[in-house]
This record gives C-alpha cells, sequence and structure tokens, in this order.
C-alpha cells in the first residue's frame, strides 16, 4: 500500500498554506498542531517549501526546495534549522517513525518499545 515516499505534511513560503495528509488524522490534534507549528515557522524564518516525509523504512525525512530566483531563501540556515529542530523534537519525531511503521507498514512493535 505505501511503498514510495509518503508525505506526512508541509508548507510553503511561496503560497503560504500549510498541507496535512489526511491519512494520519489519527494523529492527537497537539501533534497535528505541533506539525504545523514547525512547519509554518520554518518557512516563515527560512523561506522555500519544507516537506516532512516518510521513507520506505518510516524513516522520517525533512525535504526542503526553494525557487532558483529566490534570493531570500536561506540554504544554511535552512540546514542549522533542521538540525535545531531534530534535536528539540526528536521524542515526537522518533514517535511519528514508530507510528508509521506500526499503522502503515504493518511492522510488530519490540518489546521495550513504547509508542
Amino acid at each position: 500500500m505505501y511503498a514510495d515516499r509518503i508525505v506526512l505534511c508541509g508548507a510553503s513560503a511561496y503560497e503560504q498554506k500549510y498541507y496535512f495528509n489526511p491519512d494520519f488524522d489519527a494523529l492527537p490534534q497537539q501533534v497535528k498542531e505541533e506539525l504545523q507549528i514547525l512547519c509554518v515557522m520554518y518557512t516563515e524564518e527560512i523561506g522555500g517549501i519544507l516537506t516532512l516525509e516518510f521513507d520506505e523504512d518510516g524513516n522520517l525525512e525533512f525535504k526542503t526546495e526553494a525557487l532558483d530566483a529566490d534570493a531570500m531563501y536561506d540554504e544554511i540556515g535552512s540546514v542549522l534549522r533542521i538540525k535545531q529542530i531534530r534535536k528539540e523534537k526528536q521524542e515526537m519525531l522518533a514517535s511519528l517513525e514508530m507510528y508509521y511503521r506500526v499503522f502503515f507498514l504493518g511492522e510488530e512493535m519490540e518489546d521495550g518499545e513504547e509508542g
């Protein structure tokens, strides 16, 4: 069912829009709100487009892109900001990966893992 990359959410500084994949509506409202804040704040600060995507193994990846003509996009700031987000939101991101692996990839939770 989910063999390729699946977008969890994303935001665009160009269209000033936020997208959340309705396949993940079962996530707690607080997590959905936190993802929206994370994506929108990133695009407000850095510019461009940010998407959070699961790869085929269930790893959550941050994908960024910007228009070639976008002189305001901060490429160095992007790398630093994503590094900061990964550090600050480590627990939430790990939980999202576990959620995806269990409910979308059908993996079993191993003993000692919390959901």
